[in-house]
């Protein structure tokens, strides 16, 4: 396993981090997965042995249920991992059950430590924006949870670049703790983040996590063009997380997929984190798995090598259009680009 520095913090985390959204079944969720305790322990089990030295999940998952999961099975063995929980979703019926607040912050930042029956989060990520609290209350109150001692490190998620630079702004401004990372959707299927937050990240010294490498399963490889989708899935049908607006794309981005994973003799999973894991700023990639085989398959991404000859055939197939003012500084910024520029603009330049 390899180890990445989160951002241009000193913290060291692992290429693969484990995801527990699939822990708990409860309410919504069950839809993701329904790990219960035992089966719990069992993965995480593999991911320590594996290397894995981040755990992520979120007080929403399941109701908390999925944090006093992770509490469980990490009992005894709390310094052997980081943990990384999130904040920010509807966690009651009350007026300020939501948001971030000071008083929602501090309120969920109490609960979280509680059901995960540790005193400190190692990385506690605001889970979404909120227009209507200002900046500078919540990121003086994530600054007031990193001086007591209960938070070590914060990060976003789900920021457009706009807020996240604004957001950044604001903390060196004020002389607040700053982002160190950013959680954010990135895949083959999807690769919207390159037009702005990848960039961010490169320029601001920012570590990038991303959630749903597979797109949810997309790019497993049991989705093919023509064929009945697997039974039981939730992609290509009602649920909506990611949106496909392109399922031609979708289908011939597979297909290459599956014939470089076909010549290497592993699944088209582990050759859709692989491209993740070789692409600018990105830190770790967040996988979780319905069943310990999955789990397993997804694990071994982190051993796979691609040559450039590959990785080159899945950036064509997987191509976004450069959107203005991108194409504008394509043809006439090429004298002055900075390494941000180029993660985006450095392949439309002759």
């Amino acid at each position: 396993m390899e180890y990445r520095q989160l951002g241009s913090s000193g913290l060291r985390v692992s290429s693969l981090t484990m995801g527990t959204m699939t822990f708990g079944g409860q309410g919504d969720f069950a839809n993701v997965g329904t790990t219960d305790t035992d089966e719990a322990r069992r993965q995480v089990d593999m991911c320590l042995d594996a290397g894995i030295n981040l755990i992520d999940t979120a007080d929403v998952y399941s109701n908390g249920r999925s944090e006093e999961i992770v509490g469980e099975v990490i009992k005894g063995r709390r310094d052997d991992v980081l943990l990384a929980t999130k904040v920010r979703m509807p966690m009651g019926p009350g007026p300020n059950d939501a948001g971030l607040s000071r008083h929602h912050l501090v309120e969920g930042c109490e609960a979280s430590l509680r059901r995960l029956g540790t005193d400190h989060i190692d990385l506690y990520q605001v889970h979404e924006w909120d227009g209507v609290t200002s900046l500078e209350e919540t990121l003086e109150a994530l600054d007031s949870l990193v001086a007591s001692g209960k938070v070590r490190y914060v990060g976003a998620s789900n920021y457009t670049g706009w807020q996240l630079m604004k957001a950044l702004g604001t903390s060196d401004r004020l002389g607040y703790e700053r982002f160190v990372s950013q959680q954010i959707y990135y895949s083959l299927q999807a690769r919207d983040a390159e037009y702005e937050l990848v960039p961010a990240a490169i320029d601001q010294g920012l570590g990038i996590l991303v959630w749903s490498p597979l797109a949810g399963g997309l790019l497993s490889g049991k989705y093919r063009r023509g064929q009945t989708p697997p039974e039981g899935s939730r992609q290509l049908t009602d649920w909506n997380e990611p949106p496909v607006y392109d399922q031609d794309k979708l289908y011939d981005t597979i297909e290459v997929l599956v014939q470089i994973a076909d010549g290497h003799g592993v699944s088209a999973a582990q050759v859709a984190l692989a491209w993740l894991l070789g692409r600018p700023a990105v830190t770790s990639l967040v996988i979780g798995a319905r069943t310990t085989e999955q789990l397993a398959d997804n694990l071994a991404a982190a051993e796979l090598t691609l040559s450039e000859e590959e990785r080159a055939r899945l950036d064509e197939v997987s191509a976004m259009p450069l959107n203005y003012p991108y194409w504008h500084q394509a043809n006439t910024a090429q004298d002055r680009l900075s390494p941000a520029d180029l993660s985006l603009l450095g392949p439309h330049i002759g």
